[in-house]
């Protein structure tokens, strides 16, 4: 009997340990909100990514478009054989070729000029000349978004316009 009584008392063990080890159910509460908070963090990075991302290719694009004017005015001077003017308006953050409609900044970019001092036609309005042989009083404008700038700069030699990233600024 001692034999079956040891059989009997560790058929009772095995069942107390089967009982006591149990298979995973799921996921806790817990476990859960923490995971559903890690792809929180995770989508808010991308999307400041992505925010700055297209506020630099705003800059970009506007910065081109305004270097294609520039250019376009500097080959009206030459085709027609006389004196062009682009203007640059700081305080409507617009710019126009010559007498032409003008052309309004994106929200919330900033545009500046730097040109010759019998230029600046008052306190918030530069000009940059071109003239029938393609040289210009020369000059740049920035474009500012943020701390994103570009610069758009216009040769007096030559009226060539080229653009300079000028990355950051604080």
């Amino acid at each position: 009997m001692s034999a079956l009584a040891a059989n009997a008392s560790r058929l009772r063990l095995a069942s107390r340990e089967r009982r006591c080890v149990r298979a995973p159910q799921g996921f806790t509460l817990l476990e859960m909100l923490a995971v559903i908070l890690l792809i929180g963090i995770a989508a808010a990075a991308v999307a400041v990514s992505v925010n700055q991302g297209l506020a630099s290719a705003r800059v970009s694009a506007a910065s081109g478009e305004l270097a294609g004017a520039l250019r376009a005015t500097r080959a009206q001077a030459i085709v027609h054989g006389e004196e062009r003017t682009f203007d640059v308006n700081t305080r409507d953050n617009t710019y126009r070729v010559g007498d032409g409609k003008p052309v309004r900044l994106p929200s919330g970019m900033r545009i500046g000029i730097t040109s010759a001092k019998e230029d600046q036609v008052n306190s918030y309005t530069g000009r940059i000349r071109f003239f029938p042989d393609g040289s210009s009083t020369g000059g740049h404008v920035t474009l500012q978004r943020d701390r994103r700038r570009w610069q758009v700069n216009v040769s007096w030699l030559t009226g060539a316009v080229s653009v300079a990233d000028q990355g950051a600024h604080s």
